[in-house]
């Protein structure tokens, strides 16, 4: 391999040793004592000269081991920064790339290939390329600066060109002069095979046949009365190849080739021919020879197992490969079990050697191997499916685990895939239940021995992948999960075959399946034209919600740094669009007929577990108008709950099922919405924690009832990309918001109607996602300043509910003093003390009734009053030596009225201040 850059060797040397740990020992050429990703164990060593591989020196029990620009992408992804072309040396960059990313030597291929460039006029965007000429014409090139930009395009044909039925041949390899020949998938492949003295062409895809070029081989051979070479199919080592190489053996063989196959045994990550040319190249010379005959030998075995024809045939290969007297197989997507009976199997291959069977007198050694496997039973079906467990998953929090399956079919039912206890594993009779469960008609009949067998195989050194109980924002891995969708760091992952995301050192997976989301991965067909409609429906309010809507995405980040993230309260009249509003902008977020859900329907652990099921997005709770008078469960719902929330506190405490005293105890990771016609009323500290929104009937025009229209008939797919282009801009959106919100805080300070600096706060954040939700969607100048003034004006308003009362407390104390006022004693005041008011609700309530005076029911009396802030409230319903009973018996002394009331007690701020005077 060639010689690292001196620039990236100084800077990978850096890396290595803050992120691994390695260090450099004595004297010689290698870097050890690192902490290895995979096991955590401190034996990862590098080379110091040539750092371009990271190994784990545990051979036995891990040995795994990363190329450098798997870790370190940003270092070997921009080849036209690295090495520019120049008018002397065109072919610059690309030389670059071979050497540096592919490690080939560029005598070898010199003349194959030039650099060339691509434009995407639909993304705008640029890159150099490695192209390679096609015999059939046209060519084949890849894209070399940062080539994720363009998504699953990382290389392209001429257009309009196919390479159907043809392969690619390197220049140097003469086809008329190879006595094996192996076929690959990519070009880069070949290359590295040519390396070490391997013949190879590239099919230039799993699923294309080179037909052609067979043919056209099969001619030439016998022009020249040559014999053909044999084929070696050794294309990837993933399901859907696999199809294709048993499909293309047998085609090939048709056309009388001798054919083999090759699979390279995968690890945690897929490795190609180019990888393992790659892994040979970092072994010292001494060394490489053998490893180059072992993983051959390894790769060979695996590719006869993929072509063996029957049950009996890989059998064989397998007693041939590890001599172990019994093992599970499977064959046909059915699972067998192989155990050798040397004493039937010795009498089988006599009786065959003996036969007069003509048949049986043309059998090779290996066929009549083969057939005396079958005669001595060795060879038995255990199950009519094949279970094969895939990863290890683990809930730390709960202490739960699972073993997670996938069971394929002989017939056309599609995979299942599922996951198995422990229980569930270390039993036959538990297993077989599963199994049925799982998947209609899969039954398994082996022993509890054959179990305890496949699974001390199967499961030995298996993989471990790492739970969350919600979607959303994690913030322990600093990643978005969306059902099939995650996105971390600006990229976005599909969930792969085995329904876990695959991150650089970091599997991950949810197991929040209640949440349906329909998320649009790409922005074909986006309908950015909704901003407008938006404005046209709620203008200033509605880009505010929208902007607390894309604000929860990072809630989580924001409550790390600063602490806290608001809540939002949306009020208004009936009718004013409040439900239209929400439901759009949980579009937005690919959640469809979504609204709220009313906390007074829901027990408390059901509750709690709704809270706990998203991160970094809203949960909307619903309340009814308090007027409603079948609605008295709703008005028990104590706002004062949410406070612990406002922190991402936790949403309580349960045990855990152990023999310890463990309790799970998850914390609040979303951000909570209030909707509902009345205004909230509680406690200071809880208006205090929230921004609100109230929204009036408007004056409907035509343009607002078409947008209206529009923004209902949007699907989810039409908008919902939105989420992803808010969370691929992390990065940017969280540095913008980190600048603007001092700038905000600092403006709402010098505003002398606010004083209270929690309002200044969530304001302030609020105005700094406004100005970051411009990175993600095109609001006008006019638009972004509505909503900048509306934000000020909301931090104002608040303050001022702070300091009042509810309009139904309000009028609760006009009608007492008004009531107070009709004569010299006390009418409604129980109390004998100067410093405080006793109140009798329903004497008041019927009192008031008698005089003409408007009052809020009595209900909501009761909900509203504990919250009273100009006379406070102390306690409720205690016995009172009552005032107003005294004066009614001296004016009636025959009466015979209880002297004492029970009562609400408030503070009298009227004795506070004669006090103070």
């Amino acid at each position: 391999m060639k010689s690292m850059d001196h620039g990236i060797r100084t800077e990978v040397l850096a890396r290595l040793e803050t992120q691994f740990g390695l260090k450099r020992v004595g004297g010689t050429n290698y870097m050890r004592k690192g902490e290895c990703p995979s096991c955590n164990k401190r034996e990862l060593f590098s080379r110091f000269d040539e750092p371009w591989f990271i190994k784990c020196g545990r051979e036995s029990k891990c040995g795994q081991q990363w190329h450098v620009k798997e870790l370190f992408e940003d270092l070997f992804d921009d080849w036209s920064k690295r090495a520019p072309a120049t008018e002397r040396d065109p072919t610059a960059t690309a030389n670059s790339y071979l050497q540096g990313a592919r490690g080939f030597h560029l005598e070898l291929i010199k003349g194959w290939y030039t650099q060339e460039t691509y434009f995407s006029r639909e993304l705008g965007i640029g890159s150099a390329t490695v192209r390679f000429p096609l015999d059939k014409g046209g060519y084949w090139e890849r894209l070399i600066d940062r080539p994720h930009r363009f998504g699953k395009q990382k290389a392209r044909f001429a257009p309009g060109q196919s390479m159907k039925g043809y392969w690619w041949c390197p220049p140097s390899v003469d086809l008329l002069q190879v006595r094996e020949l192996w076929i690959v998938e990519g070009i880069f492949d070949a290359i590295g095979l040519l390396h070490h003295d391997i013949e190879a062409v590239s099919a230039m895809s799993s699923n294309a046949f080179p037909a052609e070029s067979l043919k056209a081989l099969a001619k030439a051979c016998a022009d020249a009365g040559q014999k053909l070479p044999k084929l070696v199919w050794a294309l990837d080592n993933e399901p859907g190849a696999h199809r294709y190489t048993r499909r293309w053996v047998r085609m090939a063989k048709e056309l009388g080739f001798t054919c083999e196959a090759a699979q390279i045994p995968q690890g945690d990550r897929k490795v190609d021919w180019n990888d393992l040319h790659q892994r040979w190249m970092f072994l010292d010379e001494d060394k490489r020879a053998d490893q180059i005959e072992a993983d051959i030998k390894a790769a060979r075995y695996q590719g006869a197992l993929l072509i063996a024809e029957s049950a009996a045939e890989k059998a064989l290969l397998m007693y041939d490969w590890n001599k172990r007297g019994e093992f599970h197989l499977g064959f046909g997507n059915r699972m067998y079990w192989f155990k050798l009976d040397l004493e039937k199997f010795n009498r089988a291959m006599q009786d065959l050697e003996g036969s007069d069977d003509h048949d049986d007198q043309l059998l090779n050694d290996r066929q009549m191997r083969e057939k005396a496997l079958q005669q001595s039973g060795s060879v038995i079906e255990i199950a009519n499916c094949y279970p094969k467990a895939l990863y290890f998953q683990r809930n730390e929090v709960t202490d739960e685990a699972w073993y997670y399956f996938r069971v394929d079919f002989p017939h056309d039912e599609p995979t299942v895939r599922n996951t198995f206890t422990g229980d569930q594993v270390a039993a036959a009779a538990e297993f077989k239940k599963r199994l049925l469960g799982m998947a209609a008609g899969a039954v398994f009949t082996g022993s509890g021995s054959q179990l305890d067998k496949i699974m001390k195989d199967q499961l030995y050194g298996l993989k471990t992948v790492k739970t969350i109980d919600y979607i959303g924002y994690s913030k322990e891995h600093g990643c978005y999960v969306f059902g099939d969708l995650a996105v971390r760091g600006g990229v976005v992952e599909k969930a792969n075959a085995e329904d876990y995301f695959e991150f650089k050192q970091l599997r991950l997976k949810t197991l929040q399946k209640s949440i349906r989301l329909e998320i649009a991965r790409t922005d074909e067909g986006y309908r950015a034209e909704w901003v407008d409609w938006l404005w046209t429906c709620f203008g200033a309010q509605g880009i505010v919600a929208l902007a607390y809507w894309f604000g929860s995405l990072f809630a989580e980040q924001i409550r790390v740094e600063y602490q806290s993230f608001p809540f939002l309260e949306v009020t208004g009249e009936a009718g004013a669009g409040k439900s239209t509003l929400l439901m759009f902008l949980w579009k937005l977020l690919g959640r469809p007929d979504e609204e709220g859900k009313d906390p007074s329907k829901m027990s408390k652990a059901g509750l709690r577990r709704w809270m706990g099921q998203v991160s970094g997005m809203p949960l909307v709770l619903l309340e009814a108008d308090r007027s409603d008078t079948d609605r008295t469960a709703a008005k028990a719902y104590d706002w004062d709950e949410l406070k612990p929330l406002f922190n991402g506190g936790t949403l309580g405490v349960t045990g855990v099922k152990t023999a310890g005293n463990e309790t799970y105890e998850p914390p609040f990771r979303g951000v909570i919405v209030i909707s509902q016609n009345a205004t909230v009323a509680a406690s200071e500290a809880i208006l205090t924690r929230i921004v609100k929104l109230h929204f009036v009937r408007p004056e409907v025009t035509s343009a607002s009832r078409a947008a209206a229209d529009n923004l209902n008939h949007l699907s989810a797919m039409d908008v919902s990309h939105f989420l992803l282009m808010a969370a691929k801009g992390e990065q940017k959106i969280m540095e913008l918001f980190r600048e603007q919100v001092k700038v905000h805080e600092q403006a709402l300070r010098e505003l002398k109607e606010i004083r209270i600096e929690r309002i200044i706060k969530n304001h302030a954040q609020l105005l700094a996602l406004v100005d970051a939700l411009r990175l993600v969607v095109n609001l006008t100048d006019r638009q972004h300043a509505a909503a900048q003034r509306e934000l000020t004006a909301m931090a104002v308003a608040r303050q001022n509910a702070v300091n009042s009362d509810p309009t139904e407390v309000a009028e609760f104390w006009e009608v007492f003093d008004y009531l107070q006022s009709l004569n010299d004693e006390p009418v409604v005041d129980h109390s004998k003390k100067p410093d405080q008011i006793a109140i009798n609700l329903n004497e008041f309530c019927e009192r008031a009734a008698e005089h003409k005076q408007k009052l809020a029911d009595i209900g909501t009396l009761r909900n509203l009053l504990p919250n009273s802030r100009s006379r406070k409230f102390i306690e409720k319903n205690r016995a009172v030596d009552s005032a107003v009973r005294d004066a009614f018996n001296r004016r009636n002394p025959m009466s015979g009225r209880c002297p004492t009331v029970k009562c609400w007690i408030f503070q009298n701020p009227d004795a506070a201040r004669r006090g103070n005077a």
